[in-house]
């Protein structure tokens, strides 16, 4: 059974504790234009799946109560990263299985200011879900006392660097473009533009990697409403459906712990969950037209690339330089300025994804608009064993 986003909605990303609210108002916000957008009652929806990372088990449902009380089943997802795109897997399996015609997935993080800890959440690191992935990354390079996951997303541009002669001009060229999209977006956290140079001299977080390159903490909240065909029909929502034509998600295998950082990031679990896709869409790379992709660090977009098919291995920094991911360019990859500058609140940005690429593909995306835009693919990947691929058409 087909599958179609209908309607999508979101908060601006901000910093954290830049704004009164809490995580309820935000899902009260993103959730609600989501049914405007769609022109859907909440009372049709079936399932709620809610995904989030720094709050309490059931916070799912008091966010979801804020836009109504009809006993739908709200359930809780936490996948990391990844946790948006895995709540709108989910909607997307409850519609393409038949089970309902019609489900919200919501995300939403509030965070606390400063870089994201390695995991252990103050407690026994050995006991940290992620204790085996930086294992790897220690085996390798040592520990420092800089930022975890920046230092762990570093070594592995210290690797791809090593490896292929790739450049920190080409990594701050990443940090570059997405600042200049985000120019564009009134939801984006930053609007700032920085030339390469700029990029260069910001403050060093974990060499190469500098403050422009890194993600930052973000309050915020998305959601998408997902229906199956016959809803999509007896609804006339034609005009508003983008079908979620393929969607895949891995995790870990052996070839995450090899002893490279490059691959316990999430490069090996990224290129099989986009084989997936590719093979069950009969589409592939060359058939897309805008990216949403996880730059949490401008190495991991340059990373995607490769995963995702779209230059050879090591050839990523002679891509973003080219200028072939940007407009004018084969592909425009995160026209919402990504993670980098749009803002990343772990639980929503998966459906931020989703909604930015469904504001493309109805062309309705303003002076960020990819030109004749068709085919749209996102690529949301969660530290610890988490990625997920999703492929729409309109």
């Amino acid at each position: 059974m087909k599958s179609y986003i209908v309607g999508v909605g979101m908060t601006r990303f901000e910093k954290p504790e830049s704004r009164d609210w809490q995580y309820w108002d935000m899902v009260r916000e993103a959730g609600s234009a989501a049914l405007a957008d769609a022109g859907v009652d909440y009372g049709l929806v079936e399932q709620v799946p809610v995904g989030y990372c720094f709050q309490a088990s059931t916070a799912g449902q008091r966010a979801a109560y804020e836009l109504g009380l009809t006993g739908v089943p709200v359930y809780n997802v936490n996948n990391n990263c990844a946790t948006g795109s895995t709540a709108l897997m989910m909607a997307r399996q409850f519609v393409q299985g038949g089970i309902s015609d019609c489900v919200l997935a919501v995300g939403f993080e509030k965070m606390k200011r400063g870089a994201l800890g390695g995991g252990a959440d103050g407690g026994d690191f050995k006991s940290s879900p992620v204790a085996r992935h930086y294992g790897i990354m220690a085996a390798a390079h040592g520990f420092e006392m800089s930022p975890p996951t920046a230092q762990i997303f570093g070594n592995a541009a210290r690797e791809h660097m090593e490896r292929y002669g790739t450049t920190p001009a080409q990594l701050a060229a990443v940090g570059a473009k997405n600042h200049r999209h985000s120019a564009n977006n009134p939801n984006a956290q930053f609007q700032d533009v920085y030339t390469v140079e700029e990029v260069l001299a910001a403050k060093t977080i974990h060499d190469p990697l500098t403050k422009l390159q890194c993600s930052p903490t973000s309050d915020g909240a998305a959601a998408a409403l997902v229906v199956s065909e016959r809803f999509v029909v007896a609804h006339g929502l034609h005009d508003k459906a983008v079908e979620i034509v393929a969607q895949a998600m891995t995790t870990d295998t052996e070839a995450s712990f090899g002893g490279s950082c490059i691959d316990v990031v999430g490069k090996p679990m990224t290129a099989a969950a986009a084989r997936r896709v590719y093979e069950d869409s009969g589409l592939g790379i060359e058939d897309v037209d805008v990216v949403e992709l996880h730059d949490c660090f401008s190495v991991n977009e340059l990373l995607t690339y490769e995963a995702l098919g779209m230059c050879a291995d090591g050839a990523s920094g002679k891509l973003v330089e080219s200028g072939a991911t940007t407009y004018g360019g084969r592909w425009v990859v995160n026209p919402s300025g990504g993670l980098i500058s749009k803002g990343h609140p772990l639980g929503a940005t998966g459906l931020a994804q989703a909604a930015e690429l469904v504001w493309q593909l109805r062309g309705e995306a303003g002076p960020r608009q990819v030109p004749a835009a068709r085919v749209g693919l996102a690529h949301n990947i969660g530290l610890g064993g988490a990625a997920v691929v999703t492929l729409l058409r309109r």
